[in-house]
């Protein structure tokens, strides 16, 4: 009986993870991709856990934050380094973290965790035009799109789950649409086209 059950976990462990990759692509109804837009996914068996780990960054430099969309897990700590020969006072009033950074000058940083999920809006005091956002994300199946609108999420557990895309310029309630997947072993490809506000940045980083 032991030895039975010595073969049954060894099995199992070197058993290959049942694992699918998902690839998104994001167009506007003109056609042109959309940058900058977060994909994630949150499978419905739940379970899986964010990590931590990693460096991130929000930099100040000619008079613009970088990058424009920023994608951190939950409990990341996020720093603020201003290589800007100007000082700036980094604030936001997102429920999601509630910060300000007061004036800091040239090559000084500043670090904030971010301990709640959701959307982070940033803006600076001294420089209206400088506007970022930081998306805090409870699950580790999140990125963001590429210049050409396109990402891929790999790593993810087969079976029914939720599909969330944002982006800023979003016509929709909270700039986020929600759709329900399936993912079979070897993943699949999804295709949408959303509608963005005319005025929806889609060129900065």
């Amino acid at each position: 009986m032991r030895i039975a059950l010595t073969l049954l976990v060894a099995a199992a462990l070197t058993a290959p993870a049942s694992a699918a990759e998902l690839t998104v692509s994001l167009k506007t109804p003109s056609g042109e991709p959309v940058r900058d837009a977060v994909i994630s996914y949150r499978p419905a068996s739940g379970g899986a856990q964010v990590k931590v780990g990693g460096h991130y960054e929000m930099v100040q430099e000619n008079i613009q934050f970088h990058p424009f969309v920023l994608v951190v897990p939950l409990g990341a700590e996020v720093t603020f380094p201003n290589h800007d020969k100007v000082r700036h006072h980094v604030y936001s009033f997102s429920p999601a973290k509630r910060f300000e950074l007061k004036l800091f000058g040239h090559e000084e940083t500043r670090t904030v965790r971010f301990d709640k999920p959701g959307i982070v809006a940033l803006g600076c005091n001294i420089h209206d035009k400088m506007i970022a956002f930081i998306d805090v994300v409870d699950t580790p199946y999140a990125a963001k799109t590429d210049d050409m609108g396109r990402v891929t999420l790999s790593g993810l557990p087969e079976g029914p789950g939720q599909l969330t895309v944002w982006h800023p310029g979003l016509r929709t309630p909270q700039n986020e649409q929600v759709h329900p997947l399936s993912l079979a072993r070897g993943g699949a490809n999804e295709a949408y086209i959303i509608d963005l506000r005319p005025s929806a940045p889609m060129v900065m980083h």
